[in-house]
């Protein structure tokens, strides 16, 4: 199903039509790592269980069932995003029966984080809340750091008219950041396997408060750039550099500390076993050497 040519009018297979929905209009740049973060995540769930013999059974045909459904559905329905949806289902039934139910449940997460490639169009509708979250948050930091801004719904303006205003469009309104950190996040605390439950939801929760603190600092620093360096680079060079050299890098920063506030260790970093003998000491009698 994923590449039968049956969607859109004959013109895209399920796998194309994946691929060409990743793109900006989407906010989903980032598919091309899911697939890379879930074949990680699932190469380290077997590890968990490497040296267990495979426990094969029929039982796993329940999942390639549903998935085989969903796929009559997507057919029926012209859906290339259900058709998609229908591989996770393939994929943990296929290990159910060939592996095992304990390894089925091992790999259930990694296989079904490929869901995440999928573009949501519901999330797009939460862009015109997230980019009046950023002009605000951008206007009260400029003026803390001595630039006075005027604030318009989402056009932020110098307020000495020392460079033209800027509208916080869709882009730059952390809906696009926040989707690929909210990925990052996701799969960081399943990695993060030796925190306790509540502490790993709290850093795949974290992406929510990270996306727009480090969006609204990026937008704040195109303003500052305007005010004191130069209004054509802050507008061109700056904006469109700022989220791969300072928003990203500042995130997963935010990430590390709030793993090493919950662990109390900086993460991922295995600490060495130090063994130490004792000395048997000599009892009475003993000549020493």
């Amino acid at each position: 199903m994923l590449f039968y040519y049956g969607f859109v009018e004959g013109h895209y297979s399920a796998l194309s039509w994946l691929v060409s929905a990743w793109n900006p209009s989407t906010d989903y740049e980032h598919g091309w790592m899911v697939p890379l973060l879930s074949g990680y995540m699932f190469v380290h769930a077997i590890q968990k269980i490497r040296g267990e013999l495979p426990k094969p059974t029929l039982h796993g045909l329940w999942g390639v069932l549903a998935g085989g459904f969903l796929c009559l559905v997507a057919a029926r329905s012209q859906q290339p995003r259900i058709a998609v949806g229908a591989l996770p289902f393939l994929l943990s039934g296929a290990v159910w029966c060939y592996l095992g139910s304990r390894a089925a449940l091992k790999t259930a997460f990694p296989i079904l984080f490929l869901w995440m490639a999928i573009p949501l169009p519901g999330f797009q509708q939460a862009t015109v809340g997230m980019q009046q979250i950023s002009a605000q948050m951008a206007h009260w930091g400029a003026g803390v750091c001595g630039v006075e801004t005027l604030l318009e719904g989402t056009t932020v303006a110098s307020a000495t008219s020392n460079w033209d205003s800027y509208n916080i469009a869709g882009g730059c309104s952390g809906m696009r950041s926040l989707m690929a950190l909210l990925m990052i996040s996701i799969a960081w605390a399943y990695l993060a396997d030796k925190l306790a439950l509540w502490k790993r939801l709290i850093l795949a929760l974290s992406a929510l408060p990270l996306a727009i603190l480090g969006n609204a600092f990026r937008v704040t620093s195109i303003f500052i750039c305007a005010e004191y360096i130069d209004p054509a680079f802050a507008g061109k060079t700056w904006h469109d550099w700022s989220g791969l050299m300072f928003f990203f890098p500042a995130s997963l920063v935010g990430l590390v500390i709030l793993h090493s506030l919950l662990s109390g260790e900086i993460p991922f970093i295995h600490k060495r076993r130090v063994v130490t003998r004792r000395q048997n000491t000599p009892q009475k009698g003993d000549t020493p050497a």
